[in-house]
This record gives C-alpha cells, sequence and structure tokens, in this order.
C-alpha cells in the first residue's frame, strides 16, 4: 500500500471519528439545548453545526474543479439564529458531512500533488484536506464541550472517562 494511499485512508478515519463525536453530543441534546448559547458571543451548537454545513459544501462540491469559497455561500448566514428543529440540524450535518466524506474518498493517489484553490489561494490537495482536519475538530471540540456544559452530571465521555485510564488501559492491553 503506497504511502498516498495510506494518508488517504488515515484522513477518512480520523475525520469519521470526529463526525461521530458531534453526532453522539448532537443526539443526546433538545432544540432548545443545541440552540442554547453561553453569556458574551460564543456560538451555539446549532451556529457551528450551520457554519460547518456551509464550509464544508463549499469546500468539498467540485472541489478539484472549483474554489473552495463558493459563490452561493453566505458565510455570514451560517452565524444566524434560525431555531432549526434537532431533527434538521442532523440532517445538516449529515449532509456536509458526506460531502467532504464523498469528495476526499473519490480522490485518487495522483490528485494529492494537485492544485485546488481556498478563496483563491493555492492548495495542494493534500494541504486543503489538513486544513480542514484542523478546521473541522476545532469545532467538534466546541460542540462537544458545549454539550458537557448543558447536561453537567448528565453528560456520559464519548472516550475515556475521568479516573478511567487504569480500567481502560488494562482492558485494552491486559496486564503488560
Amino acid at each position: 500500500m503506497s504511502i498516498q494511499s495510506i494518508y488517504l485512508q488515515s484522513a477518512l478515519q480520523r475525520l469519521e471519528t470526529h463526525r461521530q463525536l458531534g453526532v453522539k453530543t448532537i443526539e443526546r441534546l433538545s432544540t432548545a439545548q443545541l440552540h442554547w448559547q453561553p453569556d458574551g458571543e460564543p456560538n451555539s451548537i446549532a451556529l457551528i453545526i450551520q457554519h460547518l454545513h456551509g464550509n464544508m459544501l463549499s469546500r468539498w462540491t467540485d472541489f478539484l474543479t472549483t474554489d473552495g469559497e463558493k459563490s452561493n455561500r453566505n458565510r455570514d448566514l451560517e452565524f444566524e439564529e434560525n431555531n432549526i428543529a434537532a431533527e434538521q440540524l442532523l440532517q445538516l450535518w449529515n449532509s456536509g458531512w458526506d460531502c467532504m466524506m464523498k469528495a476526499i474518498g473519490s480522490l485518487q493517489e495522483t490528485d494529492l500533488d494537485r492544485t485546488v484553490f481556498i478563496r483563491n489561494e493555492p492548495h495542494i490537495v493534500i494541504d486543503a484536506i489538513n486544513r480542514q482536519m484542523a478546521h473541522v475538530p476545532y469545532h467538534v471540540g466546541q460542540i462537544v464541550y458545549i454539550g458537557k456544559m448543558i447536561l453537567k452530571d448528565q453528560w456520559q465521555s464519548l472516550s475515556i472517562p475521568k479516573g478511567g485510564s487504569a480500567a481502560y488501559n488494562k482492558d485494552k492491553m491486559g496486564n503488560k
């Protein structure tokens, strides 16, 4: 297996992990909770979902042939509350992810050193993927953190719970 193939598989696997962290958080919350905003100017989970949806569709639709900032995208509208129901937010989440994962999954090894543009700035395909792999987890982390703030003591860990490392390691590694 070539390093290019390994890279593409790794990128898809890492992104899918973050997709599932978001899904597991979104599914635990009501519509009202998804629209809750901490004091100040932070975004609600709903706004983050709207933003990621717009970003993913813009970046990954016709990825190799058009600029990643599509003329029909209105980024500012992504940050305006519009009381979208939880089910619809999950649909937005999934349609953005489906677009991105399909585009990355369709790439060939020979595509990785091609040049694509994002806001008229040239990127090799690997860098465009890396850019997304930095951007998306940043926002997924926000979603999970806000979910934890909302659910407080009702939160169930999405990974190794606090104080659970030894038991997790024992389960995974035995008595090594």
